[in-house]
């Protein structure tokens, strides 16, 4: 009775860690297939979520136009990362003026999907950087970074233009994963040079943004895909979804920020606008879009969009 006992024991040991091994490798596959579909930009399957941009038949012929007009005046442009990765940008020189700015693409796009806005701020008199965020267009990268790692590459960029116009004053200009990268990089201790941000439509934190789109593409909760994707995510790109907060940053910020969104957004919802909003001790204003979908702001309301951030960036540049 007691062999048959101890021997019920082992059984019902054996199995309860058979099923504990099971479930953890289930979930790190589903984790490293959502990693791999999401931030892996070399992975063979990768189905990245795409951006629900709002572009109108306008706005798209101004893109082509804008292509036309960067590729006239662009020089390429390399910087090396903290982690040793080459990272490659456009820079369209305006000479005679000291006022530069650094402009970032979304996610799932790369610095010449920026022409358009490239091209107004220049028109503002400024020298423009467009950098390929990590694991983007030309820049190398095993992960894209979310905006996380970019705030790092943000400051290499910054230190790039001061090298080259030591009295240089510097914009922050980013839209959706670009915006979160603004934000996210205000919260670093920046140089003096930089004298003001703007973000258009990004997201309150990492994790947020994907607990929204996995429900959204997918139909699936959070937990476990999120969970077991952000655990993945710490091993394989050195950064959880938690800590790449765009809330959390613009908590430490200095940085005067202009913050836009528009009313219609549901990519990253517009609901998103106020707690960064909110958040932010910095100089701040706030711009809202009505019926702009997201990355949508400048091309439903060009003439409200383009003359409030001439305004407000001619406050302190």
């Amino acid at each position: 009775m007691k062999k048959k006992t101890k021997s019920s024991i082992k059984t019902t040991i054996f199995v309860f860690f058979s099923l504990i091994i099971v479930v953890i490798a289930a979930l790190g596959l589903v984790g490293n297939y959502f990693f791999d579909m999401a931030l892996n930009p070399n992975a063979e399957n990768k189905i990245i979520i795409s951006e629900a941009l709002d572009l109108t038949e306008n706005k798209k012929s101004n893109r082509v136009k804008a292509i036309s007009w960067i590729t006239d005046k662009e020089q390429d442009v390399y910087i090396t990362s903290d982690d040793n990765l080459k990272l490659h940008g456009y820079r369209i020189d305006n000479p005679g003026t000291n006022k530069w700015a650094i402009v970032l693409h979304g996610y799932g796009g790369n610095a010449l999907k920026m022409c358009i806005e490239a091209e107004h701020i220049y028109n503002f008199d400024y020298n423009v950087i467009m950098p390929d965020m990590r694991g983007c267009g030309e820049s190398e990268g095993n992960a894209i970074g979310m905006g996380w790692l970019d705030r790092l590459d943000v400051l290499k960029w910054i230190d790039y233009i001061i090298e080259n116009d030591a009295k240089a004053e510097i914009l922050l200009y980013g839209v959706s994963m670009g915006g979160a990268a603004v934000m996210m990089s205000t919260g670093e201790n920046l140089p003096e040079n930089v004298k003001c941000a703007i973000e258009d439509c990004g997201y309150s934190s990492v994790k947020e943004e994907f607990d929204i789109q996995v429900e959204e593409f997918f139909g699936l909760p959070s937990f476990p895909v999120i969970t077991s994707a952000d655990v993945v995510c710490f091993f394989r790109a050195g950064y959880t979804f938690e800590q790449a907060s765009s809330v959390e940053q613009v908590k430490k910020s200095k940085t005067p920020t202009l913050f836009i969104h528009g009313s219609a957004d549901e990519f990253v919802p517009f609901s998103m606008l106020d707690k960064v909003y909110n958040a932010a001790v910095c100089p701040k204003e706030k711009l809202v879009v009505d019926g702009a979908g997201h990355v949508g702001s400048s091309g439903t309301d060009s003439e409200l969009y383009w003359s409030t951030v001439k305004k407000f960036i001619s406050k302190y540049i």
